[in-house]
């Protein structure tokens, strides 16, 4: 729980430019770890999920900022 709420504290520091480049980052290392469970089981088939809400608080922190709240 700790680690979430540090993630979500270092979003607000981040820029727009950073939040996009950070997005991006994620969606291709997502895409590697699908394509690696659909060929191979994972050990840790939980760490899809995690970074799939990660990129979704990303997200929302983007939204955020372009919004001006």
């Amino acid at each position: 729980m700790a680690k979430k709420v540090d993630f979500v504290k270092s979003l607000k520091e981040l820029s727009e430019t950073d939040l996009v480049a950070k997005i991006r980052e994620d969606e291709q290392r997502l895409k590697k770890l699908s394509f690696a469970h659909a060929v191979a089981p994972l050990e840790n088939p939980q760490s899809i999920r995690s970074l799939r809400r990660d990129i979704a608080r990303l997200k929302t922190e983007l939204k955020k900022k372009q919004l001006g709240f």
